[in-house]
């Protein structure tokens, strides 16, 4: 099953079970895959919608997938080199472009022209996962669909981008975006 797929049946099953997030890429990227010897990198993104008037919309885990060529060769060169540069990769940028994710990204279909955000660093909730949250202001009107990690607040390597059903928001509104990387240990 593709990813378009499963991400139409996830969007299906969320609206027909309110409340739920449903993991299916996540449950054949942890469980189905290693059963063959695949143990990706892997990485989720979690929204939460703040609007001008202070309601929140928790939207859950909106995309789930793996990260771009870009940020794999900038792995492969950081190992290989005595100056380490993943402590970059904490700017977030969101647009409205439509185009389905590739491991070629390397930059947003249609970024909306704002400032990125720099996002705070942590551990997610174990030792292998990368953790960065970002909340992003809107100061006029968008249909939010991708969003972006990436090593520079201008310009940069894009690490991961994420396409999810558009986020309408007005001036004011805010977007907070939660990405998380995963490495799995033991392949």
């Amino acid at each position: 099953m593709d990813k378009r797929t499963l991400d139409k049946l996830a969007i299906w099953l969320r609206r027909k079970h309110p409340g739920t997030v449903v993991k299916l890429r996540d449950f054949w990227i942890q469980y189905v895959l290693p059963v063959f010897g695949i143990v990706p990198i892997s990485a989720t993104l979690h929204v939460k919608v703040i609007r001008k008037d202070g309601r929140v919309e928790d939207l859950g885990i909106v995309s789930t997938h793996a990260v771009t060529d870009a940020f794999v060769a900038a792995l492969v060169d950081t190992l290989k080199s005595s100056v380490a540069s993943f402590s970059l990769f904490k700017y977030h940028d969101t647009g409205e472009g439509v185009g389905a994710e590739d491991a070629t990204d390397t930059a947003l279909g249609s970024p909306c022209g704002e400032a990125r955000d720099t996002g705070t660093q942590i551990e997610g909730a174990t030792a292998n996962i990368y953790k960065t949250v970002a909340t992003h202001t809107y100061a006029g009107p968008f249909t939010i669909t991708e969003h972006g990690v990436f090593n520079d607040p201008t310009a940069g390597a894009l690490m991961d981008r994420s396409v999810f059903t558009g986020i309408v928001v007005a001036s004011g509104d805010k977007i907070e975006t939660t990405y998380q990387l995963t490495c799995t240990a033991g392949g």
